[in-house]
């Protein structure tokens, strides 16, 4: 539940920078790239959430290994919207090259993670 509070406490203080902070250095478009790292942030806090509260249900392991699917999925993912959409602001456009391809890697790791809850096997805390 930590991993989920604290990854959702910090998609809330980069929401507010964006639309606060960023606003005066990035345009329409950049912003809203930012958003979208912000949303998909959002989304797999909740989804860390739900981990913590199906954890009786699934398999320890299925917990750890989705848990760090969405942990890494978010870094890669939101990590790089985050720099991609501020590169002319921050002046690491050279950066872009490297960074853009981390992207994709985040969504696989995304789509790993609900996929390993998909075909998860489920049993009581009377099966452990």
């Amino acid at each position: 539940m930590r991993w989920g509070a604290a990854v959702l406490l910090v998609a809330v203080a980069l929401g507010a920078f964006g639309a606060h902070g960023l606003r005066a250095h990035l345009d329409a478009d950049a912003l809203e790239v930012w958003h979208t790292g912000v949303t998909y942030q959002f989304y797999h806090g909740l989804g860390l959430l739900f981990l913590a509260g199906s954890a009786a249900r699934l398999r320890p392991s299925t917990v750890r290994w989705a848990r760090r699917m969405f942990l890494f999925g978010i870094l890669c993912f939101s990590g790089s919207i985050y720099l991609l959409s501020t590169r002319d602001w921050l002046g690491t456009q050279v950066l872009a090259h490297y960074i853009g391809p981390v992207t994709p890697l985040g969504g696989l790791l995304f789509m790993s993670g609900w996929a390993m809850l998909l075909f998860a096997p489920s049993y009581s805390n009377d099966h452990r």
